[in-house]
């Protein structure tokens, strides 16, 4: 029997859980239901958990790049969307697109939404269990 508190290697440890994150996000997007909304940017703050197949390859190729989500985002942003729901859904389902990634955890706030206060919505989407 292995001892690993005598420097004796055991068996690898399962991976349970592996997680992408990206937090705080901020992009300028054209969102909102109101008139005096509509054409004017208004900041959106985005924080997205991947949950990815987990790997314990040091190669880029087989893990899920962050920078992806960051990117999607950015693009989102440059579209005319009118609710917050709506820029989460796409989002979460754009980052479900991604290779290795299991479940997307989207959270959107938008500052200045209403007085004294942070409006946000939050979506978790997942692949069908066959």
């Amino acid at each position: 029997m292995a001892d690993p508190a005598a420097g004796e290697p055991g068996p690898a440890p399962a991976i349970l859980t592996s997680t992408i994150s990206v937090r705080d996000l901020t992009v300028a997007a054209d969102i909102g239901v109101y008139a005096h909304e509509v054409g004017q940017p208004q900041t959106l703050l985005i924080s997205v958990t991947l949950h990815v197949r987990p790997t314990t390859s040091d190669s880029l190729a087989d893990a899920t790049d962050y920078t992806r989500i960051a990117t999607a985002a950015e693009a989102l942003a440059a579209e005319r969307i009118a609710l917050i729901e709506s820029f989460a859904y796409r989002l979460a389902l754009t980052c479900l697109g991604f290779t290795g990634v299991e479940q997307a955890d989207v959270l959107v706030e938008k500052p200045g939404a209403i007085a004294n206060g942070m409006a946000g919505t939050r979506i978790v989407l997942r692949h069908p269990v066959p």
